[in-house]
């Protein structure tokens, strides 16, 4: 074990940067670009175009990995990250922006699924779990560390877009100086809606309103918090604390979807991420305390959801399917974050900051009413029967890839056995 978790040591060590340069730049951009005044529908076209990269890069980058090796791919991506960055504190302009948010966002996905497809490739069956938790768990403090630098700096100065550009050239250093061989050729995942629909109703669009939601706060979370009265300290303890709530809440709730119908926790989940949003829009909390509290309630219960769906799909999948199965979700995932800032900004210009929270207070009573409804027309599976849990966080918006999919151990999960499709589909 130890010496699986030595040999990619470094490749989690340059992990680690690329992801707290995702971090800061993902917060860095929606606060510089409150403070330029620009509209809260433009600084939703951030988010909007970075998902919509995300996911054609999932769909795109292998084919470019496997012409020209990982090794050239990684850098040609990291190193247009790092691009993007510096160009973005050079050139303040909206436009500039969106476009470049759409690279950052296609090349991250190709950078991720490099360094995934690695891991997976040094991983055993015995060192598997660790890897993939320690991977996870690298990833968000990563992204925590990168959105706690923003008090360190001036916003309005271009140090903090400098910053970034050397946490992406620090990440590229371990695996473009490696000498271990590059691993297999990654695997394009294709996107079939009505196959996941029918493997399950619930996860396919529940996940699709869980990316909205997500979606719409990861992009304009900060947005909110500055309209709100946060400092800018506040805002990045507020997005960083969401994160750890998230991940902390995985573990209880997905035990209780291990026991329990798994659609009864979605929709138990789903309502307090319902009430949370709600009890923000009709109060409207200016005081600091208030507003953190009640967010960081919001990502605890929030950022469950996603991996109780992708549990609940597997349910019903058989082994050999859980990759394609849950590959396929998080690109539907990856859909809902390109629809949630986009519609979360226009209504937050007419409205007002806080109704942000009335974007995602709808999308999860949807999610929690389509659970319930279909809890009442197919009976649960026995707990003996269920595909094990996985802890996936979410909370930054789809900061995995379909290549994570092989790297998390499901081929020992026990799966139900193949019927009546009417009796299956859940």
């Amino acid at each position: 074990m130890r010496r699986n978790l030595l040999s990619v040591a470094a490749l989690l060590f340059g992990t680690l940067f690329l992801f707290m340069g995702n971090g800061l730049q993902g917060i860095l951009l929606p606060v510089r670009g409150n403070l330029e005044g620009y509209a809260t529908t433009t600084l939703g076209l951030l988010g909007t175009s970075w998902a919509a990269g995300f996911v054609v890069g999932c769909l795109v980058a292998p084919n470019m990995v496997r012409r020209v090796g990982h090794v050239r791919a990684f850098s040609g991506f990291i190193s247009i990250i790092a691009i993007s960055a510096l160009f973005s504190g050079i050139i303040i302009d909206p436009f500039w922006w969106i476009a470049l948010r759409a690279v950052t966002g296609f090349s991250t996905a190709g950078t991720s699924m490099i360094i995934e497809s690695w891991l997976n490739e040094r991983a055993t069956n015995e060192s598997r779990g660790a890897i993939f938790s320690l991977y996870i768990a690298i990833t968000l403090f990563g992204v925590v560390g990168g959105q706690m630098m923003i008090p360190l700096e001036d916003v309005r100065t271009p140090i903090l877009f400098m910053i970034c550009g050397v946490f992406y050239c620090v990440a590229m250093l371990p695996t473009t100086l490696s000498t271990a061989a590059s691993p297999q050729p990654l695997k394009a995942v294709r996107l079939d809606l009505p196959a996941l629909y029918r493997n399950s109703p619930v996860s396919c669009l529940g996940i699709l309103l869980v990316g909205i939601a997500n979606g719409a706060y990861g992009t304009l979370g900060a947005v909110f918090g500055a309209g709100a009265g946060l400092s800018d300290t506040s805002i990045a303890i507020m997005m960083s604390a969401t994160i750890f709530a998230g991940a902390v809440m995985q573990f209880p709730a997905g035990r209780l979807s291990d026991r329990i119908d798994r659609r009864y926790v979605l929709a138990a989940m789903s309502a307090l991420a319902a009430l949370a949003g709600i009890l923000i829009v009709v109060f409207s909390p200016s005081d600091p305390f208030w507003v953190i509290g009640l967010v960081v309630f919001y990502g605890a219960v929030a950022n469950t959801l996603y991996p109780i769906a992708v549990a609940h799909a597997n349910d019903f999948a058989s082994s050999e399917d859980f990759v394609k199965v849950s590959g396929g979700l998080l690109l539907l995932y990856g859909i809902g974050t390109v629809i949630g800032p986009t519609i979360g900004g226009p209504v937050m210009s007419v409205v007002s900051p806080h109704a942000l929270f009335l974007v995602t207070a709808i999308a999860h009573i949807l999610i929690a009413a389509y659970a319930i409804i279909r809890s009442r027309l197919r009976a649960a599976i026995h707990p003996s029967e269920r595909d094990a849990y996985t802890t996936i966080p979410t909370a930054t918006s789809p900061m995995i890839t379909p290549e994570s999919m092989t790297l998390a151990d499901r081929g020992s999960s026990k799966a139900p056995e193949s019927g009546d499709p009417a009796v299956k589909y859940g």
